[in-house]
């Protein structure tokens, strides 16, 4: 028989400004912070939550990059996003399916606004050296695909073979340059 507690249990819900830590789970995907801000929710309300920091944001507090670099990163990622290039995604419920046939050609294809940002995408890569060179690799998987850069390093590497890490941070350092480059025309 399950022993009951001598005391309530404490209620989730705390005291206005009172702050929670996140979840364990929260910190299996890096250093955790929370906003310096508070940003609007999804019901218009403002919070302060915690986020993950992400490769571009360390490399700036570290110096490695610059303020405009890491925009450029940020700009990319956002519309890889937008061109839906994630190799894990779901399927999009808010837009319906009436299960009869499609009319045309173009209610099949993605949505304008997904191939600008794919045209968008791809240009950006070819202006880093393409998809086959080392920093247009190095784009779609750490700021595209959001992977960790010793990841990259170990896995996809330059021509299939890994390089130290340090290679690999002066291969996203160019990279970003570039990006920034060809953002500012």
């Amino acid at each position: 028989m399950p022993r009951r507690p001598s005391r309530p249990l404490e209620s989730p819900i705390r005291a206005e400004g009172a702050v929670l830590p996140p979840p364990p789970e929260r910190w299996n995907h890096g250093v955790v912070e929370r906003l310096d801000r508070p940003i609007a929710d999804q019901a218009g309300l403002s919070g302060r939550p915690y986020r993950t920091v992400d490769t571009l944001a360390a490399m700036e507090r570290r110096g490695s990059i610059t303020a405009g670099m890491r925009q450029a990163g940020e700009d990319f990622r956002a519309r890889f996003a937008a061109a839906q290039l994630d190799p894990l995604r779901a399927p999009d419920w808010s837009r319906p399916r009436n299960g009869g046939p499609t009319r045309g050609n173009d209610a099949d294809g993605p949505a304008l606004r997904i191939e600008a940002a794919r045209d968008a995408v791809w240009r950006a890569i070819l202006a880093a050296g393409g998809l086959g060179s080392p920093a247009g690799s190095c784009l779609w998987h750490v700021v595209g695909w959001e992977r960790s850069l010793k990841q990259w390093a170990i896995e996809q590497g330059w021509g299939g073979r890994p390089v130290s890490q340090e290679t690999a941070s002066g291969i996203l350092i160019a990279a970003l340059g570039a990006l920034e480059a060809h953002f500012r025309r």
